[in-house]
């Protein structure tokens, strides 16, 4: 039971953590402003780790590495010690072993942008029911305008079923391919045992 919870707090504070440094990303890639409340969260909860790795990794074409990176790195250990406090052995001196835990970090990044997605259309959508002229609705706008486009014609009436059909895409990602994916990174991690 105690490592049950323990594989929990790891897992849950990671994944948090490397939502936040996927926002800090998201939001540099649409150039917002940093001069919202939540972007300056984001920014001071990200700080202590990204800037002391920009010295180390520079931006690539405009993309701030160094935040993916340590988003990256964050999932590869939350993985590594979830892994070790299971109950499953795994030989983590093999290099397949570290090749399974780097793709399956990197399947874990992609996994927590569509959460942040999803989160960030969901938010939207009730905003603009409830208050369509927040200070958030912009930033939130700029996320997702370039995913919901292509479903932009889904109307009904007066309705835009635009952000309905995204979430329901964005999930059909998560159970298929996503899943599929994930089960087969952890069986090699298993085989390579």
């Amino acid at each position: 039971m105690l490592i049950n919870t323990l594989q929990f707090l790891i897992r849950t504070v990671a994944d948090l953590f490397v939502l936040v440094l996927l926002l800090r990303f998201y939001l540099q890639v649409v150039r917002m402003p940093f001069t919202h409340p939540l972007a300056q969260f984001v920014m001071a909860a990200t700080n202590f780790a990204v800037l002391p790795l920009r010295r180390l990794l520079p931006s690539v074409r405009g993309y701030d590495t160094a935040t993916m990176f340590i988003a990256w790195l964050v999932g590869l250990v939350s993985i590594s010690a979830v892994l070790l406090l299971g109950p499953m052995p795994f030989n983590f001196a093999a290099p397949q072993t570290w090749l399974g835990l780097a793709l399956l970090s990197v399947l874990t990044l992609f996994t927590q942008s569509v959460y942040l997605l999803m989160g960030a259309v969901l938010v939207q959508a009730i905003m603009s029911w409830v208050n369509p002229y927040n200070p958030l609705a912009p930033m939130l706008s700029a996320l997702t305008r370039p995913f919901l486009a292509p479903f932009s014609r889904a109307r009904i009436g007066g309705a835009d079923l635009s952000p309905l059909l995204l979430l329901l895409v964005l999930q059909v990602i998560l159970m298929l391919p996503v899943r599929f994916l994930e089960q087969t990174f952890l069986q090699q991690l298993q085989l390579a045992f």
